[in-house]
């Protein structure tokens, strides 16, 4: 987005292109969506049931790193993100190129999927983390809907450099550089937020509906 915020971007793009033009780039997470979720609950679980079985269980408070971290599901939630990553790559490279309106082949899709694998491996164990931090905090934790938003939005706010970083890769307008150069040159630039509004505002919708 640049210095502009998002409503102007959001203006300027409905009055040229109307209400399409603000959905560019949906339809793969439409199709995607399912299989992303799919993926990274299914291995969550899994690596979740495994480490608690393997270690003889849920560490109590005292084994808790700082007091708080369960590292088992800190694990879990690191592999649910890599799965996520794996099916989600593909969706996301045609989503970003869609955005940017910006040509493409099919041999360019797995193109930025290492980006998003490591984007999603540290997104979806900070969500399991607040998540989980959200029922030592709150008897009952936060309610489904409030679960998925607060906690959600949370791990987005954690991790937002490292989209825009895998955004400018997958975008095709940063040939030649690394994903490490890229974020690097978000910290310097100090666009470690940019869109982080529209972003927010998708994600509390989204994780928040989709939790109950």
């Amino acid at each position: 987005l640049g210095s502009r915020s998002a409503i102007s971007t959001a203006t300027e793009i409905f009055r040229k292109e109307g209400l399409k033009g603000l959905y560019r780039g949906g339809v793969p997470l439409v199709l995607g969506g399912g299989l992303m979720r799919s993926a990274q609950f299914g291995v969550y679980e899994q690596s979740l049931h495994f480490l608690r079985e393997y270690l003889g269980g849920a560490p109590k408070a005292d084994e808790r790193l700082f007091g708080v971290l369960d590292m088992q599901v800190v694990l879990a939630g690191f592999l649910g993100g890599v799965g996520r990553g794996v099916v989600e790559g593909p969706f996301e490279f045609i989503k970003v190129r869609r955005q940017v309106q910006a040509s493409w082949t099919p041999r360019e899709l797995l193109s930025g999927s290492g980006a998003t694998i490591l984007r999603n491996s540290f997104l979806f164990s900070g969500f399991m983390i607040y998540v989980d931090i959200s029922k030592q905090v709150i008897d009952g934790g936060l309610g489904p809907f409030l679960t998925g938003a607060v906690c959600a939005n949370m791990a987005w706010l954690t991790i937002w450099p490292l989209d825009v970083a895998k955004s400018q890769l997958q975008s095709g307008n940063y040939h030649g550089k690394k994903f490490s150069v890229l974020v690097r040159d978000v910290i310097s630039s100090g666009a470690l937020y940019r869109g982080i509004l529209p972003g927010l505002m998708r994600s509390t919708i989204a994780n928040g509906i989709s939790m109950v």
